[in-house]
């Protein structure tokens, strides 16, 4: 007898959103409570042309991560809907991230490492182990997608930063230019974003540094041109347009955490069981579906990670999976 083995964030068949659905774009917009006013965008919201440039060479999928337990979602959904609060606080930031320039895009590794450094991303994506991973992406606002990314583990650069044994955490930074992302006008949120995590956190396997996306480079709105993804935690905790990544001893304070620790906590790891102040994390809409499906502890990647925050539920209490 054959016995089919599958992943253990896999979701029942019955629960995966039908390939109809997933390309019908006012299917897309009713999920999302958009309604007629975003479908009446027409040609004037489309997504630009064809998205950013084909990744200049085959990438391998890694076969450990070849399969999220439902389909990708389509590139044009994914696209067009998405949170980067530097571009505006609505989801429609697709066109304004147009204006982030990433040519000539470098990043500092700084802090408590052997010796601090500053690379180009063409340098750095060069000296890394690059593939493309399938995962699945959980934001808490209770939505979901999945996402074909291309990048390397996050392992890879902590290991060329050659961080000293006082370091603890790595402290995450994206870029703060006012002129180009009208968002940071607005005073009352603390730029640049900011993120951090354990450097147990950093090296575990799931961790990802995003540099493209559906065989292409990144595009703008996801984070270009290079972003963190975690998906175990939820989706604020993946920095996008990264400038700087630190090694330091100090629980760094995360961007929202910061304004509302009480809702974002430093962990902010995935549990169904654990509702935001405002709704509930019991279930979530994914992208391009009708139904809402059971949210998973940890996204559904327990056997990978679960291990990292033992014996922490006493002393940290609710905020572990904030």
């Amino acid at each position: 007898m054959n016995v089919i083995h599958r992943p253990d964030w896999a979701i029942p068949e019955s629960a995966v959103t039908p390939e109809a659905v997933f390309l019908d774009r006012r299917a897309v917009l009713r999920a999302m409570g958009l309604g007629a006013g975003a479908a009446a965008l027409g040609a004037g919201g489309a997504l630009a042309a064809e998205g950013p440039a084909a990744w200049p060479a085959p990438v391998t999928t890694n076969p450990d991560h070849a399969d999220a337990g439902r389909p990708a979602t389509p590139e044009k959904i994914n696209a067009q809907y998405n949170n980067f609060y530097e571009f505006g606080s609505h989801k429609q930031i697709y066109a304004a991230a147009e204006r982030l320039k990433t040519e000539g895009w470098t990043v500092k590794v700084d802090g408590l490492v052997e010796k601090p450094f500053e690379i180009s991303t063409d340098d750095l994506i060069a000296q890394m182990p690059v593939e493309e991973r399938i995962s699945r992406h959980r934001c808490v606002e209770a939505w979901s997608m999945v996402a074909p990314w291309i990048g390397f583990p996050l392992k890879a650069l902590v290991d060329k930063a050659a961080p000293l044994a006082s370091a603890k955490f790595v402290r995450f930074e994206t870029f703060l230019d006012p002129d180009t992302a009208r968002g940071q006008r607005q005073h009352w949120y603390p730029w640049p974003y900011v993120e951090g995590l354990t450097i147990a956190e950093a090296t575990n396997e799931l961790a990802f540094m995003v540099v493209g996306a559906y065989g292409k480079r990144l595009h703008n709105q996801f984070g270009a041109p290079i972003r963190l993804h975690l998906p175990w935690k939820y989706g604020f905790k993946s920095i996008k347009s990264i400038t700087r990544i630190s090694f330091v001893e100090a629980r760094p304070v995360s961007f929202w955490e910061g304004l509302q620790s009480a809702e974002y906590g430093f962990w902010a790891n995935v549990n169904p069981a654990v509702s935001h102040p405002r709704w509930s994390q019991a279930t979530e809409q994914v992208l391009g579906g009708d139904a809402r499906i059971p949210t998973q502890l940890f996204n559904g990647y327990g056997a990978q990670v679960a291990a990292l925050y033992a014996g922490l539920e006493a002393t940290e209490g609710e905020r572990l999976w904030r």
